[in-house]
């Protein structure tokens, strides 16, 4: 209840002040979820999340404060000054975990469950997003173009040597929010239709990877006796996630690229497009590992063949939308 209600605070707040309560209400919200396993690796997690989070909100309350010392008012849509733009840009990004501040997105995901993974890589992304919404007319471009081109590199070339899918599913959700924010600079409608065909493509993943138990690439060779449809179905998924043509994932980076060369940002469109190419592989490195490969004749096949899989509701229907909102991208962007 409270990380709901903080987020709605934040996103309905005017006054930086109410806008700084509902992100520390919010950070204080999701560290009792966070530490619930009682592990050491969870306790580590939630320490990492919290100094990263205060220090981010920190920044926030100073650059609105000097707004408002500047401008004599609180108003979030009228921040003009460049300096406190600028701050609150930088305080944004690490609180989304854009590189080149992101080295603590993969660790504190690799230190929770899979649930919490959803949560911190979904809803916890709304709040400090909101406040980028709120500035749109304002918002140092240059910056977030930078911050978007990196984040895409590095989401990409970082998670090609993992073995975590959790750590995996991390360096995905930096990549993607690079896309975001980059998008951020382009249009608003565009934003949004990216940011719910990221929620929907990740909530997905995570779903799967619960229902299926797999918490690393060597727990992919065991799954397909377990469910040959679900797995299917998230091999689709994971392309969408990579952004190839028929699927859901390919609306986005096509508007993003399209509008980026109609500003003559040639050479940035096409960096970001090949920096999506490693993404890209170790989404099917996960599909062929899933799929592709026939996994030994193990005792361990036979035990999990025997348990029935017990779905989520809500899998199927995410899988759909993860897949087949392409032909409805005209209405999704107005």
């Amino acid at each position: 209840m409270s990380l709901s209600t903080s987020t709605i605070i934040t996103m309905s707040s005017y006054h930086w002040l109410l806008a700084w309560l509902g992100l520390e209400l919010n950070t204080l919200s999701i560290l009792p979820i966070i530490i619930k396993l009682h592990h050491p690796r969870a306790t580590e997690a939630a320490t990492k999340y919290f100094l990263i989070q205060a220090l981010a909100a920190a920044l926030i309350l100073f650059a609105g404060t000097f707004n408002a010392w500047q401008t004599g008012h609180w108003s979030i849509t009228n921040t003009t000054v460049p300096m406190a733009t600028t701050t609150i840009t930088i305080a944004v990004a690490l609180k989304l975990g854009l590189a080149p501040m992101h080295a603590w997105y993969p660790e504190v995901l690799q230190g929770v469950t899979m649930g919490t993974a959803l949560i911190l890589s979904t809803w916890q992304k709304l709040a400090p997003l909101t406040l980028l919404y709120l500035m749109y007319n304002h918002l140092p471009n240059h910056v977030l173009l930078l911050l978007g081109m990196i984040s895409i590199i590095i989401g990409g070339w970082g998670g090609l040597n993992q073995t975590q899918t959790r750590k995996i599913m991390a360096f995905s959700s930096i990549a993607h929010m690079g896309w975001l924010v980059i998008a951020l600079t382009i249009n608003l409608d565009i934003t949004t239709m990216t940011l719910i065909i990221y929620i929907i493509t990740t909530s997905t993943m995570f779903m799967s990877l619960t229902t299926l138990t797999s918490k690393t690439l060597l727990d992919f060779g065991t799954t397909w006796p377990q469910s040959p449809t679900l797995i299917t179905m998230m091999l689709i998924t994971l392309m969408s996630m990579g952004g190839l043509p028929p699927l859901t994932g390919f609306a986005p980076k096509w508007l993003i690229l399209t509008h980026l060369c109609h500003l003559k940002l040639n050479l940035l469109a096409t960096t970001i497009a090949l920096a999506s190419l490693p993404s890209l592989f170790f989404y099917v490195r996960m599909g062929y590992l899933t799929t592709l490969t026939a996994s030994p004749g193990t005792t361990n096949i036979q035990h999990k063949w025997r348990h029935k899989t017990h779905y989520p509701k809500i899998l199927m229907p995410a899988m759909m939308m993860a897949t087949l909102l392409l032909p409805l991208v005209p209405m999704l962007t107005t």
